[in-house]
């Protein structure tokens, strides 16, 4: 009988796991792990799926039965791959299943901004449209997207169809090639150009030791005045006290979907900054129920390719 623990199902939400379920194998599911409970609830496991749950080296040494990490996400920047691949153990991901979910929660940390929706929210239930004297309010200035420049970092999957709902719009779409590169492909840009002309810069890179706070005092500063961050990636992309720095000067504008510490603490900085200029979301943008099924339909296709011997996609 294998054993397949899933360390971190809370994350799925309501989402139907029974799919991974799969013949001659015990499913066992845990809503959430803290580090200090990963050993002890993967010490008889052959398969572990996780979602943001580290397992380093430390973790996996004392893992001797474990044979197969599944990863429900796409980014696996919580699992030492390294010392993965010395004991043997492999490790996969998925992909695509957020696709469109993502860009579309991009867009709409986006239009959030430009169309100032959490602000007039707040003024209507303060209840200042009913007093106005005009049909309408203008507290709140709207941007036009049209003609606007939308700056890509990272143009995989989500950074092309963020970039075509961006056209959509009207958008001058500027692809930026890896910062610091000395040659770029055709159709890119450098990071820095791209910075300077960017009116709204989304993030769709992953994180690894080139792109921490691969936005920081210094980056941020190319950005031109009333720039607009759009981030769906990762959280330490970004260096969080520079981008407050920006934003308490209103010279910047950003919509987040991620923080670097998740769950962040109640006194996380940005939590704190409770200005018109900065929307944040709890990384939601890629759990819509569509796209947490197409992910578990994934998780079961490689453990069952796994158990039947075929080659995976390793990581």
């Amino acid at each position: 009988m294998t054993h397949i623990v899933f360390l971190d199902a809370g994350s799925m939400g309501d989402t139907d796991l029974s799919v991974l379920q799969l013949p001659k194998c015990q499913l066992q599911c845990f809503d959430s792990t803290a580090p200090q409970q990963v050993a002890e609830r993967l010490a008889d496991a052959d398969i572990a799926i996780v979602n943001k749950v580290v397992l380093n080296q430390s973790i996996l040494q004392a893992l001797p039965q474990l044979k197969l990490i599944c990863v429900a996400a796409t980014g696996v920047n919580n699992i030492d791959l390294s010392a993965a691949a010395q004991l043997g153990i492999k490790v996969c991901h998925v992909r695509g299943y957020a696709n469109t979910t993502v860009p579309q929660h991009a867009i709409a940390l986006l239009l959030g901004l430009t169309n100032q929706i959490s602000n007039y929210q707040q003024t209507l239930a303060r209840g200042e449209w009913s007093q106005s004297s005009h049909f309408c309010l203008h507290s709140h200035p709207l941007t036009e997207l049209d003609g606007k420049c939308f700056v890509v970092v990272g143009y995989g999957a989500l950074g092309q169809a963020t970039a075509g709902l961006a056209a959509a719009f009207g958008m001058r779409v500027l692809i930026s090639e890896h910062a610091g590169a000395r040659e770029f492909r055709e159709g890119r840009v450098s990071f820095d150009e791209a910075l300077r002309q960017a009116d709204v810069l989304s993030l769709h890179c992953p994180l690894n030791k080139d792109t921490l706070h691969l936005l920081n005092r210094e980056t941020l500063a190319l950005l031109p005045n009333g720039a607009m961050v759009i981030n769906t990636a990762r959280g330490d992309l970004i260096d969080e006290a520079a981008l407050l720095n920006e934003l308490k000067t209103g010279r910047l504008s950003a919509g987040l979907d991620v923080l670097s510490t998740e769950p962040p603490a109640a006194s996380h900085i940005l939590l704190q900054h409770a200005r018109p200029n900065l929307l944040i979301t709890p990384h939601i943008g890629w759990a819509t129920p569509e796209a947490r099924r197409r992910m578990s339909g994934q998780l079961r296709d490689n453990i069952a390719a796994f158990l039947a011997g075929h080659s995976l996609r390793q990581l």
